[in-house]
């Protein structure tokens, strides 16, 4: 009776560790296709799509320093765009989802083709109402290590006058150390 117990428990565990892998490389693939949505809404100027991919309260940061835009700012920023036809065209290259443990958030980094060359797209998912939606992401231009020194003496001014100007609005953030 014991072996048939033990046999049970071992299939048991088994079975549901099994159901774990399997469910959770389904909801990998649910949330590619939605990135993949997304990123195709913005490719065919599909406003309404490409924002409804979106949680209502979503974060869009952009390549820019300055571009930390909140839902609606983002819509209005983008729309003349969209109305234009001519959103942008973010080829995916390579992508790695990753999930968190209660199912209802889960995280991602890919590599895109663009119109700025290859850049990191990153970015949260929240699993809401039965889908998911892009919460939080981050476009960033990748640069190769050997580019580095100048690319920083390219934006040198510009991060100048944005640093003087980030401090003389923000007096309430303590010194980080960079000074």
């Amino acid at each position: 009776m014991k072996h048939i117990f033990l046999l049970f428990l071992i299939f048991s565990l088994s079975s549901n560790a099994q159901n774990l892998a399997g469910s959770k490389a389904s909801a990998k693939n649910e949330i590619s296709h939605y990135l993949n949505l997304w990123h195709k809404a913005a490719a065919t100027a599909n406003f309404e799509q490409y924002f409804n991919l979106m949680t209502k309260d979503a974060i869009f940061i952009g390549t820019d320093a300055t571009e930390n835009w909140q839902n609606e700012d983002f819509k209005k920023f983008s729309k003349p765009y969209f109305d234009q036809g001519k959103a942008w065209n973010f080829a995916v290259l390579q992508r790695n989802i990753y999930l968190g443990e209660n199912g209802s958030y889960a995280w991602f980094d890919e590599l895109l083709d663009t119109q700025m060359g290859i850049c990191r797209g990153s970015g949260v998912l929240e699993y809401k109402n039965n889908e998911w939606k892009i919460k939080h992401y981050v476009l960033s231009i990748t640069i190769p290590n050997e580019n580095v020194e100048e690319v920083t003496a390219l934006k040198k001014s510009f991060d100048k006058h944005l640093k003087l100007q980030i401090e003389s609005q923000a007096s309430f953030l303590q010194p980080t150390g960079h000074q």
